[in-house]
C-alpha cells in the first residue's frame, strides 16, 4: 500500500486505506479484495465501502469514532453502550450508597474518557449531565420521593459541585485538565 502511495491505518484485523481520488481508492480496494481472496480470508460487506469522507453521508467509521467532513465524532453505538453501561449501574433500586455507587461508576467513566478524549467537548457535557441526572434520581429514590431528577428543585438540592465534592469523576473537568498545557 504504501509503495503504490496509499496511507493505511491498521489495528488487529481492522484497517481503512487512504487515497487522494475515488479511482485510487476503487484500484486499492480490488488490490485489497485479491489479497484476501489469495490468503483464504473474506472482506466484511458491511463495513467494506468507498468514500469521500470530507462528503456528507459518506464518512466512516474506525475503532469506535466516526470520521466524516473533516472532524472526528464519537460514534453513535459507543455512545449508547456507555449510556446502557452507565444505567446498569445506576439503577434506582440499586440499594447502595452513593460514593457506593460513585466508587463503580468512575473506573467505567475514566476509561472511557481516556479512550474518547479527542471527542467533541458536547459530548462529555452531554456525558456528564446523564451521569447526575441518574445520580439525583437515585437520590430522590432514596428519600422516597417520586420523579427521575430531571427537575430544577433538584439541580439546586444537589448541584454538580455536590457531586465533585462526592469524588464523581467529570468527562468535561477531565478534558479541561487535559487541554491544559504543561
Amino acid at each position: 500500500m504504501r509503495r503504490k502511495g496509499w496511507g493505511m491505518v491498521r489495528y488487529a484485523d481492522d484497517f481503512v486505506v487512504l487515497c487522494r481520488t475515488a479511482e485510487q481508492a476503487q484500484a486499492a480496494l480490488n488490490e485489497v479484495r485479491v489479497w484476501v481472496e489469495q490468503n483464504g480470508l473474506r472482506l466484511n460487506a458491511d463495513k467494506t465501502h468507498v468514500g469521500d469522507c470530507r462528503q456528507t453521508g459518506q464518512g466512516f467509521e474506525f475503532l469506535g469514532y466516526r470520521f466524516e467532513l473533516g472532524r472526528r465524532w464519537v460514534r453513535r453505538k459507543s455512545l449508547l453502550a456507555l449510556r446502557e453501561r452507565i444505567r446498569q449501574k445506576t439503577r434506582r433500586t440499586r440499594g447502595d450508597s452513593l460514593a457506593c455507587i460513585i466508587a463503580d461508576l468512575n473506573p467505567t467513566l475514566r476509561g472511557w474518557f481516556h479512550y474518547f478524549k479527542h471527542a467533541q467537548p458536547w459530548v462529555h457535557q452531554l456525558t456528564d449531565g446523564f451521569v447526575r441526572r441518574r445520580l439525583r434520581a437515585i437520590l430522590r429514590k432514596q428519600d422516597k420521593r417520586p420523579g427521575m431528577g430531571k427537575c430544577r428543585d433538584d439541580h439546586l438540592r444537589w448541584p454538580n459541585t455536590f457531586f465533585a465534592a462526592q469524588g464523581l469523576f467529570t468527562l468535561t473537568t477531565a478534558r479541561v485538565l487535559a487541554s491544559q498545557s504543561r
